[in-house]
């Protein structure tokens, strides 16, 4: 089954967050991940509100946290420690 990586972000450092993203879009191809949705108009119903929200879809829940364990992908996320507070989940896809 597909899952679905969802991030919803906020980012207190541009500049080095640009860093992770331009590290973490090649990590999460590598590993099968297409986005989505990526920072587009959105509308907070509940919950906390972030600027960026980020979707993107794996072929299974086991891709999704091996490219988030990935030594690439951890790299990417050294530059957004301390320069996004984020929230970070991997959801199964229901089958049709």
């Amino acid at each position: 089954m597909s899952a679905l990586w969802i991030a919803h972000v906020t980012v207190t450092d541009a500049e080095a967050y640009g860093r992770y993203a331009k590290l973490a879009g090649p990590a999460i191809a590598a590993h099968g991940g297409v986005f989505l949705a990526r920072g587009g108009r959105y509308v907070q119903l509940e919950g906390t509100d972030r600027a960026r929200n980020v979707v993107a879809r794996f072929p299974s829940v086991e891709a999704a946290v091996a490219c988030y364990n990935s030594p690439e992908y951890q790299a990417a996320l050294a530059h957004a420690k301390g320069a996004a507070e984020r929230d970070l989940v991997v959801v199964e896809e229901s089958a049709p």
